[in-house]
């Protein structure tokens, strides 16, 4: 959505449409007829994600409506769309999401980075990932979501390396650490 919208006002109204649509999902009744939130509903609900929770999204993406160069407010959206990911995947995973939510934040800033077209917000989502901490180590049981953060750290230096990201996932699934920033 963020991609396609010319206007931030526009993209902000569907976002908005978005929110109120998942939040009416913890009402109980069905969901209109939008595929993605039939699936939602049913993928998700049953499984102890609220709409209320996921409607959160709106907070991450709002900020990345707005025109080049980015700041402070991109990272925290950014920041907030990992943790939001990442947490709700380790608690479907069966894990703590402490574990994941800050490589989530990590994994998102080094991915918008990587698609961002502006030099200097690039350079800024760069910097701000490599100012965050990780957990020393990761449960097993997460490794599986948080192989995406460390296979994201080669990138920030090299985004090209194929052979430094597939270390850093063998790595990372064998230790449960991350490559140091």
């Amino acid at each position: 959505m963020v991609a396609t919208t010319s206007e931030p006002a526009l993209g902000a109204i569907r976002l908005a449409w978005w929110r109120e649509r998942l939040e009416e999902l913890d009402t109980g009744k069905p969901p209109p007829g939008e595929p993605r939130l039939s699936a939602i509903a049913h993928q998700l609900l049953s499984r102890d994600v609220s709409g209320e929770e996921l409607s959160k999204f709106e907070d991450a993406w709002l900020p990345l409506l707005e025109p080049f160069p980015w700041g402070e407010p991109q990272v925290e959206g950014l920041q907030l769309r990992g943790q939001i990911l990442f947490g709700i995947g380790a608690r479907l995973l069966g894990g703590n999401p402490e574990y994941a939510e800050a490589p989530g934040a990590l994994w998102s800033l080094i991915d918008a980075a990587l698609h961002c077209s502006d030099a200097k917000s690039r350079q800024i989502l760069l910097a701000a990932a490599e100012a965050m901490s990780l957990p020393p180590k990761v449960p097993r049981v997460l490794r599986l979501l948080t192989v995406l953060a460390a296979v994201a750290v080669p990138a920030i230096t090299d985004p090209s390396s194929g052979v430094a990201r597939g270390m850093a996932a063998v790595h990372h699934r064998a230790t449960g650490r991350f490559a140091n920033l």
